[in-house]
């Protein structure tokens, strides 16, 4: 007997294939048939009608940082009412284990360190997560049984460092005796199930002591003789990030990542490629790692998003402003009132101005046009009004410049305003570029953060937008190979066995959505984490259902309860992928 059988959808297989109609039945967590419409003779406990309804593989998110959020919210909202049933955690360098038993320390560390380089709140991590555990394989453990997603994650060299080496990790080099000893750690999180090897040495990633992350410290040796390790293990993967990942690698940079990939045998992803029209040598500078990787026997994949992710600002908190060159970051870490008299000085506004237009701004600089910001949520009577307003229009009228009027603006509700920078990279000739670039064997759709920045941005609702717009915006690929983008190929680069497709044998994990409406709402901040931390939510439009294992995790826009999710280890969830494939 069927577990259940879902009739007359139309069914887009994740293969990029025309989708058809068909009745798709479900046993024991998999798909047991697929068939004609009505041919399906053999009884289910339950059925639905799908008829005019889209039925699709459960989509899968290459890069988030769920790794805390899964211990109160084993439904990793908001992705899984976008249709996400497996996440990738661990990225970035960052996990939350191993954690050294004879340091206990080292938790508070971590969790200090993971709210300021990846925006969590302290509150929800220290109040949120058990941190009863020591080694990887105690934390995967510690999620087995307990979530609604399917879930892998990378062990993070941070971690690694930090067990081994202690406060050394910062600054300091290993010893011969301690780089065996992180070997063999590592080894021991790959054995319970770690997908491989994630690092950073990116410029921009800070502890929360304001001292640059452990893995920064890193030399080429030491992260290659990791990457050797992860050669040893089956169904296993690289994640990096570097200090040119936001702008132009650099040659060094490209060397690294080559080498690491050929070391490994595996494929490297990395996060984010940015496409903008005002910068076309980008796109080609940055993926020229992957024709050098190529040509050394490895493979370097670029994750790129295929909508903007509206980013939520404020003067008051730590932001991406805090990242710009120069004294921003001073200036912005000031106490508030020591912070507002920095930024009501003309001379210091001038100096800020002159380094966040040089090009050692980099991508960021896509966030200083001030006049193209918008006022969000601002709380004094002197602010009323301004709700939804274009900053350069209330610098027009004040007379002002509009970096000094989004001062006064923000001083007034004492740095709370909240801001919304209006993407500069929404021209139709970065569409284009985007069209293109998605063409690319090396370029895979993700890189949503989701879990991380929660009061910042909220990139998790990309898939629903994407598959809106490609049915009712710019539609600039068709469903079929838009569904192919969110599945199949994330599935395959991470060697995901019977995932990603809906064909018999394969794990039901499965979206129903209505083609007409499916989209994202918009995003709006909620206190919903432990603490009453805020975050940023989006609630998807058009989704019908969702399935994980054949268990229904989300039925009409809200969750079911049900966490039939797995932690997928490496190895028994996941087949090697070749650096040719």
């Amino acid at each position: 007997m069927l577990d259940h059988l879902i009739r007359g959808a139309t069914v887009v297989d994740g293969t990029g294939t025309p989708g058809y109609v068909a009745d798709v039945g479900l046993r024991q967590g998999r798909i047991a048939v697929v068939a004609a419409p009505g041919t399906v003779t053999e009884e289910a406990r339950s059925t639905e009608d799908a008829t005019g309804l889209v039925l699709t593989p459960g989509f899968v998110d290459p890069h988030t940082h769920y790794d805390a959020q899964l211990f109160w919210d084993p439904y990793a909202t908001p992705s899984m009412h976008h249709g996400v049933t497996t996440v990738v955690g661990g990225n970035c360098g960052f996990t939350l284990a191993p954690l050294n038993p004879e340091r206990p320390g080292d938790a508070d560390y971590t969790r200090r360190m993971m709210s300021k380089v990846e925006g969590m709140s302290l509150v929800a991590l220290e109040e949120g997560a058990p941190w009863n555990w020591s080694s990887f394989g105690d934390y995967l453990d510690a999620l087995e049984g307990r979530i609604a997603v399917n879930a892998g994650f990378m062990v993070g060299h941070c971690a690694l460092r930090r067990h081994v080496m202690g406060p050394d990790a910062i600054g300091g080099q290993p010893t011969p005796e301690q780089l065996d000893r992180m070997l063999r750690l590592f080894h021991d999180a790959m054995d319970a199930g770690a997908w491989g090897l994630s690092t950073t040495q990116s410029a921009t990633h800070s502890d929360g002591d304001g001292e640059p992350v452990a893995s920064r410290h890193a030399r080429p040796d030491e992260l290659l003789a990791l990457s050797h390790a992860v050669a040893e293990h089956e169904g296993t993967q690289l994640e990096a990030i570097v200090g040119g990942c936001l702008d132009r690698f650099s040659d060094e940079e490209i060397d690294l990542f080559v080498a690491m990939t050929a070391a490994a045998g595996r494929p490297l992803n990395w996060n984010v490629l940015t496409i903008d029209s005002a910068v076309p040598d980008r796109v080609p500078r940055q993926l020229l790692a992957s024709e050098r990787a190529r040509a050394a026997g490895g493979r370097i994949v670029a994750l790129t998003m295929p909508i903007l992710t509206p980013m939520n600002m404020s003067l008051g908190t730590f932001c991406a402003l805090n990242l710009l060159p120069g004294s921003w970051g001073e200036v912005l870490g000031l106490p508030v009132p020591e912070r507002i008299a920095a930024l009501r000085d003309a001379e210091v506004r001038a100096r800020l101005r002159r380094s966040a237009e040089s090009e050692e701004a980099g991508v960021f600089r896509r966030l200083t046009d001030f006049a193209r910001y918008v006022i969000g949520d601002t709380y004094s009577a002197a602010n009323d009004g301004l709700t939804g307003r274009v900053v350069g229009d209330i610098a027009a009228e004040r007379g002002q410049d509009p970096l000094q009027a989004m001062v006064e603006v923000c001083a007034a509700d004492e740095l709370r305003t909240v801001l919304w920078p209006m993407p500069t990279d929404n021209d139709p000739a970065s569409w284009e570029l985007r069209r293109q670039a998605w063409k690319h064997e090396d370029v895979l759709l993700g890189g949503s953060d989701a879990g991380a920045h929660l009061d910042r941005m909220c990139g998790a609702p990309y898939t629903t937008r994407f598959l809106g717009d490609c049915l009712r915006g710019r539609r600039l690929v068709g469903l079929e190979r838009a569904v192919q983008m969110l599945t199949d190929e994330p599935a395959r680069l991470f060697g995901l066995r019977d995932r990603g497709r809906i064909t018999e044998g394969a794990h039901a994990d499965l979206v129903l959505l209505d083609p007409e409406r499916i989209d994202a709402g918009p995003a709006r901040l909620v206190h919903d984490l432990p603490g009453n931390s805020p975050r940023l939510d989006s609630r998807a439009v058009g989704v019908v259902s969702v399935r994980v294992g054949g268990v229904e995790t989300v039925r009409g826009g809200e969750v079911t309860g049900a966490v039939p999710g797995t932690v997928l280890r490496s190895g028994r969830d996941t087949r090697t992928v070749s650096t040719a494939d």
